[in-house]
């Protein structure tokens, strides 16, 4: 048995080496420094490994920054996942994972509509003559730890003595832990048939203020009097509540109560496979606009929110 661990970040990569090796000296690691996006970089790995299982986590998440450059999101969000796939499918790999996000769910950015065109894509994938591989999508909201996640921002802010810097005193977010998330994404993998998005139960929404609050005394200082807590304002393309399931979206149980099925409308392979040809395209050309406009055709129900792109969905 080998696992071969994949990543464009070469420090991230470096890091996940060193720890890897030193906990689990037993297992066999292969640490590849490649670019998803880059097809003819990755097919020959397809061809030497033979993998029997794909985990796709490699993604660009950050709402922001995927606002300010829509063309970088659509070359790792969308030509990535579809390479990834199609090569899967290709090499009779027996199951690819693809891990999603909320943030696809209703999309108010194009980080988000990024994703769930790559979900689309994965599911029409799933049903093409020939392929024989289970592809299975888990879509869920922040996990607490992860790169970029809110908790060690807010811990740098407290031990700089303030402020804080919340976006919107109502903000609220979908938590888990990393070893809750990864235990879901594994037993997901091997329950699904094919086809499938898995949406976990993340409990209840925690209000952003709340656990700043929180993170302050436990620092031992006092909200608003030693350390400042300000309101900076939404950033482009985020919304106040995510949603982890779509309003016509029935879901359905499985033998895990904190995993559920949901009913998403998909589309024909050649429709999405058209679709992302297209803005690939326009994403090679840099047009951000054009991309934009095809990725509000391909996910209809992305609205654009506090963002540039609104005029687009007048």
């Amino acid at each position: 048995d080998l696992i071969v661990v994949l990543d464009q970040a070469e420090t991230p990569l470096y890091d996940i080496e060193m720890e890897m090796t030193a906990k689990f000296p037993r297992i066999r690691f292969k640490f590849i420094l490649a670019d998803i996006s880059n097809r003819h970089r990755i097919e020959p790995l397809f061809q030497k490994f033979q993998f029997s299982m794909v985990y796709h986590a490699a993604a660009y998440k950050h709402v922001p920054l995927i606002e300010e450059n829509p063309h970088e999101g659509i070359l790792v969000n969308i030509l990535g996942s579809k390479n990834l796939s199609t090569l899967a499918s290709k090499y009779k790999v027996n199951r690819f994972v693809m891990i999603s996000t909320d943030k696809a769910v209703k999309p108010t950015n194009v980080m988000g509509a990024s994703k769930r065109a790559a979900e689309l894509f994965v599911q029409a994938l799933q049903n093409t003559e020939n392929n024989t591989t289970k592809f299975i999508t888990t879509r869920f909201g922040n996990v607490l730890g992860s790169n970029g996640s809110v908790i060690p921002h807010f811990k740098k802010q407290i031990e700089k003595g303030g402020p804080v810097t919340i976006t919107h005193p109502d903000i609220v977010r979908y938590f888990m832990t990393i070893p809750e998330a990864c235990d879901l994404v594994l037993q997901a993998g091997t329950m699904g048939k094919g086809g499938e998005i898995f949406v976990f139960d993340m409990g209840e929404p925690v209000k952003i203020l709340d656990l700043a609050t929180r993170m302050i005394k436990l620092s031992g200082f006092e909200p608003h009097t030693d350390i400042k807590i300000i309101y900076t304002g939404l950033r482009p393309g985020e919304k106040l509540y995510e949603e982890l399931l779509s309003d016509d979206a029935k879901t359905l149980p499985t033998h895990n109560e904190k995993i559920l099925i949901s009913k998403d409308p998909n589309m024909e392979f050649k429709a999405i496979e058209q679709f992302t040809n297209q803005i690939i395209k326009a994403a090679l050309r840099r047009e951000k606009t054009e991309v934009v406009k095809i990725l509000k055709d391909i996910v209809p129900e992305f609205k654009s929110n506090n963002s540039v792109y609104e005029v687009l969905d007048k």
